[in-house]
């Protein structure tokens, strides 16, 4: 019973899909972030079936794309934007931390947050064009690869401030047992990429861990330990790293 209320929790939370109702009790909280990455397994799927049909159908290039760039926003109601603009706030305003960890935790939107949002999504659709259909199951896995670094983070990462969505899932959670099990599912979804695509896919994990690892520094650096919002500001530049390194081999290829 407490797997399924840590599975009802985790998609209820960081997805748009209906779930029944689930007690936010501390024994429903230890594996949440176990389910996160099934999350992005439902994007992935859609990512693909969408990639995969949707280029037969008499549509333009241009909606064709954007459909499939609108897949993860509509799943996850964009959870995981507003941590990146919340963060590009607190960042570009080149504050003390203190100053900077109040901003993340301002409603209100800055002209920075939204720069960086329509830059983010400019980079992704222009990458998103580039991508081969052939290559559209790759990319897919990266959804379920983010969001497993994502929760391993949480799981290990010294949190900025006691309060908060990370601190929450942080402090509810066995860590022992979901940095292991989360290690497990990054190592599966890593190893079944490169198998998939050796070159596209070794570089596609590289570029997910290099991300991983300039987010601990960052939060570490200008914040103290992570925060919800990072974690969101994390996941979508880890997820433009793993297209971007698939259409960079992608790329390569044509010119071998």
């Amino acid at each position: 019973m407490k797997l399924i209320n840590s599975f009802l929790i985790a998609f209820s939370m960081y997805s748009k899909i209906p779930m029944p109702k689930a007690d936010w009790e501390k024994e429903n909280m230890k594996y949440v972030m176990c389910f996160f990455p099934w999350v992005g397994a439902v994007i992935g799927a859609l990512f693909t079936l969408w990639g995969s049909l949707g280029s037969l159908l008499p549509i333009s290039h241009t909606l064709y794309i954007i459909l499939l760039l609108l897949i993860p926003v509509t799943v996850t109601g964009g959870i995981h934007l507003d941590g990146l603009m919340d963060t590009a706030d607190a960042i570009s305003s080149w504050q003390p931390r203190e100053r900077r960890l109040e901003i993340l935790k301002d409603p209100h939107t800055g002209a920075f947050g939204v720069m960086a949002c329509v830059v983010y999504f400019f980079i992704y659709y222009g990458f998103l064009t580039e991508l081969s259909v052939k290559q559209i199951p790759l990319v897919s896995f990266g959804f379920f690869l983010s969001r497993a670094l994502s929760g391993y983070a949480i799981a290990s990462f010294p949190c900025a401030k006691d309060s908060g969505l990370a601190a929450t899932f942080s402090q509810g959670a066995d860590k022992k047992r979901a940095k292991l099990l989360l290690l497990i599912q990054i190592i599966a979804c890593g190893a079944l990429m490169i198998l998939k695509s050796p070159l596209a896919g070794t570089t596609a994990v590289s570029a997910a861990l290099l991300c991983f690892l300039a987010y601990y520094h960052m939060a570490k650096k200008k914040f103290g330990g992570i925060t919800g919002d990072l974690a969101g500001w994390f996941l979508q530049l880890c997820e433009l790293c793993i297209l971007a390194g698939v259409v960079a081999v992608q790329t390569a290829e044509k010119f071998l």
